[in-house]
């Protein structure tokens, strides 16, 4: 199997992720309790990655300077754009909506909302898709700590995402339809970072993998941990820091 056709199988395995969780979310009505646990436990596994996978080997190919550069215009870029949709309605985008003031509006509540929302789970997903793609690119074979990371946090995110649409008055083709189109979105975003960073030189691509590190933990502190909070409380500490030593584990064995 070639790499680029490595790269996209990959992709998509993270990315149906989303589509697990969604019919999960959308079928069932899972304990918050529970989602906020698995909310945790993700965002866990995805600090250790972004840290031991991505900033760290930034850091051992360009040096301090470009990892830290590159880190902070993911953060900008990644919360410019959410500032951009959160004012659209995509504020609450992994929320599941049991709680009224954090819940999705419908579209009737605010036209573009869900046009906002399906933007919003793209900007999730595109970077922590592409450095899956990026990593077959350190000799052929794919990051599968990254992989695992990435495939652990797409499950709750789709799931607590998929009920609060539910709730919003979104129907099953909507939901699905936006979740399968991201899930093609991961596996196109994996064969292009694998695709066209490839050509650059080493500095440009721990930057871009910098970059990419600086948006997925941007994405960690404001849209995950936030709804693990908001039902975990005081376990959301424990739980998270499990899932850091899990992922910890995996990329030193």
């Amino acid at each position: 199997m070639s790499d680029v056709l490595l790269a996209g199988v990959w992709g998509l395995v993270a990315g149906a992720a989303l589509l697990v969780g969604a019919l999960v979310g959308f079928a069932v009505r899972v304990p918050q309790k529970v989602i906020a646990g698995v909310m945790a436990f993700g965002a866990g596994v995805l600090i250790s990655a972004v840290s031991f996978e991505l900033v760290g080997e930034a850091y051992d190919e360009a040096g301090l300077a470009p990892a830290a550069v590159g880190t902070l215009v993911g953060a900008l870029a990644y919360t410019g754009g959410n500032v951009w949709l959160a004012r659209r309605g995509a504020r609450h985008r992994k929320r599941s909506g049991y709680r009224r003031a954090q819940a999705q509006p419908s579209e009737g509540e605010q036209g573009g909302s869900g046009t906002a929302l399906a933007l919003g789970a793209l900007l999730d997903g595109v970077p922590e898709s592409a450095v899956i793609g990026v990593s077959l690119l350190d000799g052929g074979a794919v990051s599968l700590v990254t992989v695992a990371a990435v495939f652990i946090s797409n499950v709750p995110e789709g799931l607590s995402s998929a009920a609060g649409m539910k709730k919003a008055g979104r129907g099953r083709g909507y939901v699905f339809g936006v979740w399968g189109a991201i899930a093609a979105a991961s596996m196109v975003s994996a064969v292009l970072g694998y695709a066209v960073v490839g050509s650059f030189s080493p500095a440009v691509i721990a930057g871009v993998t910098a970059v990419a590190a600086g948006a997925i933990l941007a994405m960690i502190a404001d849209t995950m941990i936030p709804e693990a909070f908001d039902d975990a409380h005081l376990a959301v500490g424990l739980i998270t820091v499990s899932g850091f030593l899990v992922s910890f584990a995996l990329s030193h064995l």
